[in-house]
């Protein structure tokens, strides 16, 4: 059986419902590699070259799936793996509502995909090269890398609060409070 981007795509097409597909009830067996691959900009690459069809983007952004460190895009008879270089989405807005411990965080990602941060969906920031690297899940373990403009927006909306004694600057979304940096880090 030949594995390629076109018959995930017609696989897919093929097992449409409502909503998104129920990746993690599938366990299809390993079909290989396909060389596919997530850039750290959200940029979809097919044999080396962007894809440039958004909707076909978002059609194999619905049958990602996440177990451990490896991606993979599955159907109902199918899994191949696929690189991702940093996050599989890219959040590249973010809607505020509220005030406070009320706040709601949603994110809009490149693909389409609203997630609004809570206890379920956390907002984490990791440091890459030194620099902050923003992230919020999106679904299964799958996370958006949030872009700059997004983050400096969220820094806006950035409170400190005093946790175990420490000053921590963060934000809250859905009575929930996620850590941006200790604010004894901040300059």
């Amino acid at each position: 059986m030949s594995v390629s981007a076109e018959s995930i795509a017609a696989a897919i097409k093929s097992a449409e419902g409502r909503g998104l597909p129920p990746v993690e009830r599938w366990n299809p067996p390993f079909c290989g590699d396909l060389d596919m691959r997530i850039a750290r900009d959200g940029t979809w690459h097919y044999l080396g070259s962007p894809i440039g069809r958004a909707p076909l983007v978002r059609l194999f952004s619905t049958v990602l799936k996440r177990e451990g460190d490896r991606y993979f895009l599955v159907t109902p008879v199918e899994k191949v793996g696929i690189t991702v270089d940093d996050a599989p989405f890219l959040a590249v807005d973010f809607d505020a509502e509220g005030e406070g411990e009320a706040q709601s965080l949603t994110f809009l990602t490149s693909v389409g995909d609203r997630v609004t941060a809570d206890a379920e969906h956390p907002i984490r920031v990791a440091t890459r090269d030194g620099e902050p690297a923003p992230y919020v899940e999106v679904r299964a373990g799958l996370e958006a890398l949030i872009d700059r403009k997004s983050f400096f927006r969220l820094v806006d909306h950035a409170v400190t609060r005093e946790i175990d004694g420490e000053a921590v600057f963060g934000v809250w979304s859905k009575n929930t409070f996620f850590e941006i940096a200790k604010a004894c880090d901040l300059t």
